[in-house]
């Protein structure tokens, strides 16, 4: 397709030449492809051409090479485990999530991240095989049949991760993520079963593409600051106290030895003054006897 706007828009341009040029002079037929060659092939639209042509070869057989892959469950599981992976790699810390580690009790989900809600288990296995079928076939029957059993496929992987990863009671969080690694299949879900995930929502499944699922850990992120600042807040405000209790053991040292030893020594300090003073007085009056 883009190969054929670009020969078009080119074929365009050079009749605009062409026709400039007519204006100006009479020219031959053989005159005009000679100048048409000779555009091209000095502008070099041929090598660009092929250039784009074989990077278009390349899309497509790697679009080919993807959509095959995701035909095989073994590899569609694969696939979608490497994408949740590089997903929660570079938006979360080692210390956050894990990666097909047994939690909940030997239980192993492809992912989970740990929040302040307690364990958010992730699976990515997600069945798309008559999903496939539905868009493949031109049947509208049998479009139909697949799009039911599809739903129904799906019913029964949310039911799985539901009884397997949303449990409280074993330290998960009270919901897990159902990944999927394709916008196109999640928005299919969203417009004709809306009402089959709202109701998984309820009992704890949450249905998650690549972009929503980044969206949430955002927020998942978010929480886990949050209770990081309260706890340093709480470890601040503890030693605070701490700190308090421990300067009310010294003032009350301090007013022991104030009123009692300081007080007393203030008193005989004055004593000695009066007696200090006396005696200098004496000293004085000898100091001038003498001197007369």
């Amino acid at each position: 397709m883009i190969i054929e706007i670009l020969l078009g828009a080119i074929i365009v341009l050079l009749a605009i030449l062409i026709l400039l040029s007519l204006k100006k002079a009479k020219v031959e037929t053989q005159d005009i492809e000679t100048a048409i060659l000779r555009v091209w092939k000095e502008s070099g639209l041929s090598d660009k051409v092929g250039e784009l042509a074989t990077h278009a070869k390349e899309i497509k057989d790697l679009h080919k090479s993807i959509e095959q892959m995701l035909r095989v469950p073994v590899e569609r599981g694969a696939f979608g485990e490497l994408f949740l992976e590089t997903i929660l790699s570079d938006q979360l810390t080692t210390d956050m999530f894990g990666i097909r580690e047994k939690v909940l009790e030997g239980k192993t989900p492809d992912a989970y991240i740990k929040s302040t809600v307690g364990i958010i288990c992730i699976d990515s296995k997600f069945p798309l095989d008559n999903y496939r079928k539905m868009m493949e076939s031109d049947n509208p029957q049998e479009k139909e049949k697949f799009k039911k059993q599809f739903l129904k496929d799906v019913k029964g992987h949310l039911d799985k991760i539901a009884n397997d990863y949303v449990r409280p009671e074993k330290g998960s969080a009270d919901f897990a993520f159902a990944f999927i690694p394709s916008e196109g299949v999640y928005w299919f879900l969203i417009n004709e079963a809306f009402e089959l995930l709202r109701e998984y929502t309820k009992k704890g499944v949450q249905v998650v593409s690549p972009l929503t699922l980044s969206h949430k850990i955002e927020l998942i992120k978010a929480g886990v600051h949050a209770k990081k600042l309260s706890e340093e807040a709480e470890k601040v405000k503890n030693d605070i106290l701490r700190l308090s209790q421990r300067f009310r053991k010294v003032d009350e040292v301090w007013q022991v030895f104030y009123r009692t030893h300081f007080k007393n020594l203030a008193g005989k300090a004055e004593e000695l003054d009066e007696v200090y003073s006396r005696l200098r007085e004496e000293f004085d009056r000898i100091s001038k006897l003498s001197g007369e």
